[in-house]
């Protein structure tokens, strides 16, 4: 009785410990850049977005298929 007790206090704080380490991804920002730099996407490591800048050659209408592809890629290379 005693084994499964300790196995049921280390369960407990083996939970306790991921729980901390999850809430500490959230403080853990990385960066995607693509295109050379024109667009970059902060996120934490739990894969909130945090920022996203664009360079403003890449505000023309006719520049929109281009932008939303490197938004993918920086998303991507962020993850």
């Amino acid at each position: 009785m005693a084994d499964f007790l300790g196995m049921m206090k280390q369960a407990a704080q083996l939970q306790s410990k991921m729980q901390e380490m999850q809430e500490q991804l959230g403080n853990v920002e990385v960066e995607g850049i693509s295109g050379g730099g024109l667009v970059a996407v902060r996120m934490t490591a739990k894969m909130d977005v945090r920022g996203v800048k664009i360079d403003p050659s890449l505000m023309k209408p006719e520049e929109r298929e281009v932008l939303e592809d490197l938004l993918v890629t920086a998303l991507g290379d962020a993850r």
